[in-house]
């Protein structure tokens, strides 16, 4: 019986010291202190041991299963400790990962820009919806019937009497039949017009549209309020001009230029070589526009203005071609 003790920790010395995984060394575990192990099975044996032999067999076994029991925990730690050494240690002085970030679209942050500078100098925002009367997008805004823009290569009709609004003029119509003067408000939002798609022009974008009626306001008051955008906008040492022009629910009408930013007035492709860049159509409301809507024309005056968001954008930043802006190109987008 000592022989065989002396026999089985030889194999679990020698079994061990070969386990060279976590695996394997479960293997030697079953098979010397597992239930059924070897060493399990000397202890059974020892019902045909003598008496008188049976203290000192005891303390061998007793000390046998201590010493595999301590050995393979030895074992063990020695497996799960090198584990350890070959994963890489975390580094806490490298600098993190960033975790890509979207931002603005640049229509977006120009719109935003422009509501704010107006919103200082006390406008409020009104907005109305895109699907339009022919009353309230032509006829209230003193459109002869006769006029082109209500030609269907023009408009987008969806019946007769109704459509796609071509600017956001028809929220100004609804701003005065719902409150009384005075009236500041800005109206943002999207509008269709039946255009060939270019660098140039859009069949949708947005525009920017402006109002302020009440007594005694004048010309100079419309130029006041533009000229204080444009230097906002623009910088502060942008130059102005104003040309007369028609609109039909304005009298008189000018469009605001301003002198090229990139050439600084000297000629290039941006303004055409002229020197200048038309970003706004404004003027006086016309006095037929503020009777069709319940107003006192003897008694109120007011001016309108309107730009278009991808125009402003597109001087601002340079960008020679509208369609940019909806192509959705990371690349390009990335630039704001």
């Amino acid at each position: 019986m000592t022989e065989r003790i002396e026999s089985v920790r030889h194999q679990l010395t020698e079994q061990l010291g070969r386990a060279p995984s976590q695996a394997e060394l479960e293997e030697v575990r079953i098979r010397f202190l597992a239930r059924s192990g070897l060493i399990a099975g000397l202890f059974d044996e020892m019902r045909s041991v003598p008496p008188a032999e049976k203290p000192a067999i005891g303390k061998l076994l007793n000390a046998l299963k201590a010493d595999a029991q301590r050995l393979y925990d030895e074992k063990k730690r020695s497996l799960e400790q090198s584990t350890q050494a070959r994963v890489p240690s975390l580094d806490l002085t490298l600098p993190g990962r960033p975790r890509p970030l979207g931002t603005k679209h640049p229509l977006t942050q120009t719109m935003d820009e422009i509501r704010g500078i107006f919103a200082s100098m006390g406008f409020s925002v009104a907005v109305g919806p895109e699907i339009e009367s022919d009353y309230y997008n032509f006829g209230a805004l003193n459109f002869p019937n006769d006029h082109p823009a209500r030609d269907m290569q023009d408009t987008f009709f969806i019946s007769k009497e109704v459509l796609l609004r071509t600017h956001t003029s028809p929220v100004q119509i609804r701003t005065m039949k719902r409150q009384q003067p005075p009236v500041r408000e800005i109206m943002p939002g999207r509008v269709y017009r039946n255009e060939a798609i270019s660098a140039r022009s859009l069949v949708s974008f947005y525009q920017i549209e402006g109002l302020y009626v009440d007594l005694g306001v004048t010309f100079s008051d419309l130029k006041g309020i533009l000229v204080a955008f444009a230097r906002q906008f623009y910088g502060k040492d942008v130059q102005y001009k104003f040309r007369p022009t028609f609109f039909p629910f304005t009298e008189p009408s000018a469009d605001m230029y301003i002198s090229c930013f990139l050439c600084n007035g000297q000629g290039c492709r941006m303004c055409k070589f002229a020197g200048w860049l038309e970003i706004l159509g404004s003027g006086m409301v016309h006095p037929h526009v503020l009777q069709n809507v319940g107003y006192d024309a003897e008694k109120y005056t007011g001016f309108a203005f309107g730009m278009g968001i991808e125009r402003i954008a597109s001087l601002r930043y340079g960008v020679d071609d509208l369609r940019l802006f909806y192509e959705n190109d990371v690349r390009f987008l990335r630039q704001f």
